[in-house]
């Protein structure tokens, strides 16, 4: 559970940070960050997180960081598409009139209408993080030395052999019921969210 929560604490305000500067900012500042971002994302992302992982050395703090600064690129684009549309519309425009500046634009009239993108991205965030420290634990170049399910598994497997199969079933079973609840929880959060789900008559 720690790597998703870790490594979305770092992966979304980096992605909601840019996005919303280079949404609501445009020209020079937007041109500098999609040419970042796409930078990023012409890599590879497992490559990219195993270049981390190699740079920073097999542990935990590694799997948390390598993740974090590799996956905050689809968020940045959401919020950038999001912080275009809503600039230009009538709420945000009459607060610029009433001299908010960008700032409280930001902050207080924009940022709380795309929230919900957050939340989704979290939940979907959440379960590519766990996927991927499975992996990488897998291959062993991530946990070391303490509990994983890429560890489980992967002694499981070897074990599978002898005919223990109950340990790979129950280590399997265990991470789709979490990434299963926490699918459900982010739609449920989205829902309650969604200023355009809500039902104001």
């Amino acid at each position: 559970i720690k790597v998703g929560v870790i490594t979305s604490l770092i992966a979304i305000p980096i992605g909601v940070l840019l996005g919303g500067m280079a949404g609501f900012f445009g020209g020079f500042i937007d041109e500098i960050i999609v040419w970042f971002y796409s930078s990023v994302a012409s890599v590879p992302g497992l490559l990219l997180i195993l270049a981390f992982t190699m740079v920073l050395g097999k542990g935990i703090f590694a799997v948390y960081v390598s993740i974090g600064l590799t996956t905050w690129v689809a968020l940045c684009r959401i919020i950038r598409g999001e912080f275009i549309k809503h600039k230009h519309r009538e709420y945000v425009m009459a607060a610029a009139a009433l001299g908010a500046g960008n700032f409280r634009q930001i902050l207080v009239h924009i940022l709380p209408n795309v929230f919900h993108l957050v939340i989704i991205n979290f939940s979907l965030r959440f379960v590519y993080a766990v996927k991927t420290e499975v992996i990488l634990s897998y291959i062993g170049v991530g946990v070391q030395k303490e509990p994983s399910w890429g560890q489980m598994i992967n002694y499981a497997q070897q074990e599978l052999i002898q005919g223990y199969w109950w340990q790979l079933l129950g280590a399997s079973s265990a991470m789709f019921f979490l990434l299963m609840a926490f699918n459900i929880f982010g739609d449920s959060l989205r829902d309650a969210m969604d200023p355009k789900l809500r039902d104001y008559s």
